[in-house]
């Protein structure tokens, strides 16, 4: 399988957990970067309830050979028991930024 760059999507309790999270995947090489935005709203149901809560978004660029090892830092890091972790395959953009993408993390 081709090496593509990705875009991976996951939320967390606070901008603290956001940013050890991203501070570890681009530490680790997991992610070229990561982007955080802070104070989203979610509405979901866990455990029979519909909940809502106030989490912090983080956007990952990675590829496609690091999402299994992202995937299991992410899940040691989180303070949730199922974290949403999940990636996207980027089909265009800017070829010298997906060309850096793969440099990062390769």
């Amino acid at each position: 399988m081709e090496n593509r760059a990705q875009i991976v999507y996951m939320t967390a309790s606070s901008k603290e957990e956001a940013t050890q999270i991203g501070q570890c995947l681009v530490d680790e090489n997991l992610a070229a970067c990561v982007n955080i935005i802070d104070g989203m709203t979610s509405i979901f149901r866990w455990e029979g309830e519909v909940n809502s809560s106030t989490e912090i978004i983080l956007i990952a660029k990675s590829t496609s050979s690091n999402i299994d090892a992202l995937t299991k830092r992410v899940k040691l890091l989180h303070s949730y028991d199922c974290p949403c972790i999940v990636s996207l395959p980027i089909v265009g953009g800017n070829p010298e930024f997906l060309d850096w993408i793969e440099g990062q993390v390769n």
